[in-house]
Order: structure tokens, then C-alpha cells, then sequence
């Protein structure tokens, strides 16, 4: 069955939609929605916050870890903490099977894992400790060191590269003071070159911390810096 088409004028129709309502991401489709903005639409803050026990174990292994309110000293593993990796705990055959959620939960709470940390997940999941370090060293989006209170990751692959993404990562280096992977003197920054984030269809793509930004121009790099702070 072949779809209706849309009537030329209507309000469905986005070349009759206001230039400051069109989403350049979507060629100004925004759905059942027109009467948003693309800001609206793209959303630049947030709604609600992300319950610390994970919610429904259905999704208590999912949530974002890399945020900004870490803290190195937090325990883990403690009350709302603990509810959340019982219910991981839950969605999995056994207890090495869930290393990689406790292993976000841990780097949610301290910002990275370091040794001790590790061990400590080891130690409550009756893990040996070297394989612990193993599987956190393997994959590279676990930070082993200490990172800024922001980590900012650039895309550089070929969409983004494509369309200036060295540019964007020299405007953030630029603006933040820093060198790839260095923490800023304020502990506020750390700016990564990163592969493929998936969002090649607005180049260039950057993750700070949990939150996308895309179509990011090396000149919009200040007005990001100063949302965050």
C-alpha cells in the first residue's frame, strides 16, 4: 500500500514550515511535531533524572556512566547502588556475565576505574582480579586514569572528517587549554579523538560525558563550553 501523500501547503508540509522550526539533521522533518524548534527537538537540557537503584532491571545495566556529578572517593556498591547491580544481577546467568554493567556502574559513581576500583568489583563478583583488568583494559570507552569533570570526545572518521572534524578537535583543545587526553588545570576538560560515534548523518559528531552534539562547528565550540559551566 502506497503511502498518502502530503498535500503541498498543509501543515504537514515541511517546506511550508518557518526557517527557525526546520531540524537541519532531518531536511526539517520533525515528525508529527512541527511546531517545534530544532532545539526543542534535538533538546539542549534535560528532563527528569536517571533513578541511582536503575530502575527496572530491564534497563538497570544501561544507563549512561560517564557523567559529570563522579566522584573518585564514592563507595560502591551502597544502598541504591547495590539495589541496582542486585537487579543486573538479576538479567544475567551468572555473576561473570554481568562484569561489563558493574563495571559502568563503578565508573558511573568514581569517573574511571582505577586498580583499586577494579578490585573491588573483582571482590563482589568473585571475579579474579586479573580478569577483571583484562576485560577493563580491552575496551577503550573505560577510562583506567583520571579524566576532567567533562569528557569531550570528537569524532574524526570519515563523516566528520569529511566535514571538519580536526578542525572542531583543535577548536576544543584550543578552548579548553589542553592536549588529546590531558586533563585541563581546572579538572574541567578532557578532549579525546575518537572513531566512529554513529552519528555519521550529522557530521561532526561529539559526546560529552552521557550527551550527544551534532552539526558542531569549529566557531560553536565556546558556546558549548559555556553551556556546560
Amino acid at each position: 500500500m502506497s503511502a498518502t501523500p502530503i498535500r503541498a501547503g498543509s501543515e504537514y508540509d515541511p517546506s511550508s514550515w518557518p526557517a527557525a522550526q526546520k531540524n537541519p539533521g532531518f531536511a526539517g522533518d520533525t515528525g508529527e511535531f512541527p511546531q517545534l524548534t530544532d532545539d526543542e527537538v534535538r533538546g539542549l537540557s534535560y528532563v527528569g533524572q536517571r533513578p541511582a537503584d536503575g530502575g527496572h532491571a530491564s534497563v538497570a545495566g544501561t544507563l549512561p556512566y560517564q557523567v559529570s556529578t563522579s566522584n573518585p572517593e564514592a563507595p560502591l556498591f551502597v544502598g541504591p547502588y547495590e539495589e541496582r547491580l542486585e537487579k543486573v544481577l538479576s538479567r544475567y546467568p551468572d555473576r561473570q556475565a554481568a562484569l561489563l554493567p558493574a563495571l559502568h556502574l563503578a565508573h558511573e559513581l568514581r569517573g574511571y576505574l582505577s586498580p583499586q576500583t577494579m578490585d573491588e568489583v573483582a571482590e563482589k563478583l568473585q571475579l579474579p582480579p586479573a580478569y577483571v583488568r583484562g576485560v577493563a583494559s580491552f575496551y577503550t570507552m573505560y577510562n583506567l586514569a583520571p579524566v576532567g569533570k567533562y569528557l569531550i570526545q570528537v569524532c574524526t572518521n570519515i563523516s566528520c572528517n569529511l566535514c571538519g572534524g580536526d578542525a572542531v578537535l583543535e577548536s576544543f583543545l584550543k578552548h579548553t587549554g589542553t592536549e588529546p587526553g590531558e586533563m585541563s588545570a581546572n579538572g574541567l576538560w578532557t578532549v579525546m579523538e575518537v572513531e566512529c560515534l554513529g552519528a555519521c548523518g550529522f557530521p561532526t559528531a561529539v559526546q560529552i560525558n552521557e550527551r550527544y552534539y551534532e552539526n558542531v562547528r569549529p566557531d560553536d565550540v565556546p558556546a558549548i563550553l559555556e553551556r556546560l559551566t
